[in-house]
């Protein structure tokens, strides 16, 4: 009797205490039910792509001074050309509105020079005499001196397999023709029956006698064609001439730059070890914005790398790239989310390592250097215009960009960060940045470019 009375009291316990846990979970279902998870982050995880690497975004709108949404915001990433915002920003806190070009001294019949890593100096796409005049038409003795130069050739990180391509030309004190030698090349296409024994390999050889040249023959005609109530073949070769131009990077000494110089001067140029004075004179080249649009449209190495010199020189320090980046960090990119690990100009380097947040931040202090966005934005690549991004992230015809951003591409590694522009005209700032990938870059950019598109057209706030 007594067993039996426990058992219904431990009954009636478990099965309130059921009823309360079903009470629990069922209201529990109702909050869930009720709540409506980001768009944004449904698309995220349920992306085949972006599961199958790691990918980092932040959406950023500066107006409400609020995240939209992040995913692996504070994750490092290995950022590419993104670097070269870093380096972008640089330029805007610490040079002036032209290129330092050269910095020399005057020692009675004497004219003697240091290079300050003007990427300018008889570039072709940038047509700028200044400097080559200088020096043409100065009736000084000219010696060329690189003793103010501290830096390696190629940039620490970067893979020594590139040093053939143009992408990969050497960091130097004094560039010259971007650094690299131009190579018009000649490719010739022959169709034609072949010869064998002087005559033509034909089979049975009887039709070698039907065989007639016919030098009238139209350009979509068939190299051989028979009559059609004959055996006469009318027969003309085939030849089609293909020209490019290979640009090769040159292997930087003194001595080269000497020859190089007296050779476009006309006059002779002496090498002197001699180190740079405290007090020099210096001539301006280029405008600085024309040096960062080609760099951010083109996501030009070359001239990343030299800015970094030619602001170091700017600084009256060595020619060091390591100094202008611990300059800025301590300087201007102390807060920072998360600090940068940043070693180049160009991106480059697997060394350099930043998050979406910091990307975000720096885009922020960049946007703050301009009176207005559209003179920053047209510095930048334009979805579906130019640039990096011209065969991509395109607006409706007739509609304005909505993307103006910085690419950054290695193998396995492709970024993107900038501003996108609302249906309703609200700027956004973002930062997408995608590693490890075994697949097409081309596969993560349609990814990207539905996230994108996306915001663009559904963006509200």
């Amino acid at each position: 009797m007594r067993s039996l009375f426990l058992n219904l009291v431990v009954f009636l316990v478990l099965g309130m205490t059921a009823c309360q846990s079903s009470k629990k979970i069922a209201r529990k279902k109702a909050v869930n039910k009720q709540s409506k998870e980001s768009p944004l982050a449904v698309m995220f995880d349920t992306s085949g792509v972006f599961n199958s690497d790691l990918t980092g975004f932040v959406l950023y709108d500066p107006d409400a001074d609020s995240v939209v949404y992040a995913r692996n915001a504070t994750r490092y990433f290995t950022p590419a050309s993104n670097t070269k915002l870093f380096t972008f920003y640089a330029g805007l806190k610490l040079l002036p509105d032209s290129l330092r070009g050269l910095d020399y001294v005057i020692h009675g019949d004497s004219l003697i020079f240091w290079g300050t890593g003007d990427p300018s100096f008889l570039h072709p796409d940038f047509g700028n005499g200044k400097v080559y005049h200088f020096l043409k038409n100065s009736g000084k003795k000219l010696f060329y001196s690189d003793t103010n130069f501290r830096d390696r050739h190629l940039g620490p990180g970067w893979s020594w397999g590139d040093y053939n391509y143009y992408y990969s030309a050497e960091i130097t004190p004094l560039p010259m023709y971007g650094n690299t030698a131009s190579f018009k090349m000649q490719e010739i296409t022959i169709k034609r029956v072949l010869k064998k024994d002087s005559s033509l390999s034909v089979s049975p050889s009887i039709f070698k006698s039907y065989v007639n040249r016919d030098s009238k023959r139209g350009a979509r005609a068939p190299i051989l064609k028979r009559g059609i109530d004959d055996n006469n073949f009318a027969y003309e070769p085939v030849a089609d001439t293909t020209t490019y131009t290979v640009d090769k990077p040159y292997h930087y000494t003194p001595q080269l730059i000497t020859k190089m110089l007296s050779d476009t001067l006309g006059r002779q140029v002496q090498y002197i070890n001699r180190k740079e004075p405290e007090h020099t004179q210096a001539i301006y080249s280029i405008p600085a914005d024309t040096a960062y649009k080609h760099m951010l449209l083109h996501s030009d190495n070359f001239i990343a790398e030299q800015l970094l010199l030619v602001t170091a020189s700017e600084l009256n320090m060595p020619l060091y790239s390591r100094s202008v980046i611990d300059y800025m960090k301590k300087h201007y990119l102390q807060d920072l989310p998360q600090e940068p690990q940043w070693v180049d100009g160009s991106g480059l380097s697997r060394y350099n390592l930043f998050t979406p947040m910091t990307m975000v931040r720096l885009l922020q202090k960049i946007r703050g250097e301009f009176n207005n966005d559209e003179d920053l934005f047209r510095l930048l690549p334009a979805g579906g215009v130019r640039g990096t991004i011209k065969n991509w992230y395109a607006a409706p015809d007739g509609e304005q960009p909505y993307v103006y951003a910085k690419t950054g591409t290695l193998s396995n590694n492709h970024c993107l960060s900038g501003f996108l522009i609302t249906e309703s005209g609200k700027k956004l700032i973002f930062s997408f940045m995608n590693n490890h990938y075994v697949t097409s870059s081309s596969v993560i950019k349609k990814e990207m470019q539905k996230v994108l598109w996306y915001i663009h057209t559904h963006y509200e706030k």
